[in-house]
């Protein structure tokens, strides 16, 4: 059986390892933080400590969760000199696409491979192993590895070469960015007219405006004041800026997508670092 490493044991990553550690897998794991590592191998007596970066030497595969690019371009970089030949990253962070295509490319000069695989669905989908995954690169080098991925999710989409997996996952984002916001401000322009808020998101989810935030999020997360979904508005931001520099470049100026973006931005920067991303009800109701 393959040996895999997992870097970035968050609050995705740490069920995701999990569940690979359950199906039978020797796990080399790391996290930035000692505390995250110490508590997944504790509570996984035969795994192993990835501290060390030659600890990865001797894995087929290695699966990166991080949250941006410059922190998966760094940790790979440790990571490269230490990799056997014809080993696979499978990269499902949110990620930039044109930095994933370009370490894809300095990883095939050494012959290790690279698929871009990013998730979607939350905590609750990565405990489950019900994860929505869109896989980019090499299609042969993806269909290797499916297995792995289908413990983890179970809607496996390969969209197309590598990079358009972090593309997908990007506007996928936008769209469900874009559609938050749409309900707080619905929330908070109802109330005003006396409409309770909680009768805003019912009769939406009756309606043709329901959507993930109204199904998924507004009681469960925003009216009820919790705000504790586990998907950061920070992360939000920068995967919506993505999105929005998609487009330009190719002519399309995707003028939603920069207001979006703007908006997201901005309420990241006047919550905090620590916001969650349905703290942006919060956002729109103060404006």
């Amino acid at each position: 059986m393959s040996r895999i490493g997992f870097i970035g044991l968050g609050m995705m990553g740490a069920p995701m390892a999990h569940l690979l550690h359950q199906a039978g897998y020797q796990m080399v794991v790391r996290d930035a933080l000692e505390r995250a590592e110490r508590t997944f191998l504790d509570a996984h007596a035969d795994a192993s400590s990835g501290r060390e970066a030659s600890a990865f030497s001797t894995c087929d595969v290695i699966i990166t969760m991080l949250p941006n690019s410059s922190i998966v371009d760094q940790v790979i970089a440790d990571l490269a000199p230490h990799l056997k030949s014809g080993a696979c990253i499978i990269e499902m962070s949110s990620a930039d696409p044109s930095r994933t295509r370009a370490l894809a490319e300095r990883l095939a000069e050494n012959n290790v491979y690279l698929i871009d695989a990013p998730v979607s669905g939350g905590v609750k989908r990565a405990m489950s192993g019900s994860l929505a995954i869109m896989v980019g690169g090499d299609k042969t080098v993806a269909e290797k590895w499916w297995h792995i991925l289908a413990l983890l999710g179970n809607s496996i989409t390969h969209v197309g070469p590598v990079g358009a997996g972090h593309a997908l996952k990007a506007l996928n984002n936008y769209v469900s960015a874009a559609a938050l916001i749409a309900t707080a401000e619905a929330i908070q322009a109802g109330a005003a007219y006396g409409i309770e808020p909680a009768t805003v998101v019912d009769v939406i989810n009756t309606s043709t405006g329901k959507n993930n935030t109204t199904e998924n999020k507004a009681h469960q997360f925003m009216l009820n004041g919790a705000f504790n979904s586990g998907f950061s508005l920070i992360l939000q931001a920068k995967d919506v800026g993505i999105a929005a520099k998609l487009g330009p470049p190719m002519g399309l100026p995707m003028a939603l997508a920069q207001q979006i973006a703007a908006m997201t931005s901005a309420a990241s920067e006047a919550l905090g670092a620590t916001a969650d991303h349905t703290e942006i009800y919060k956002y729109v109701g103060e404006r």
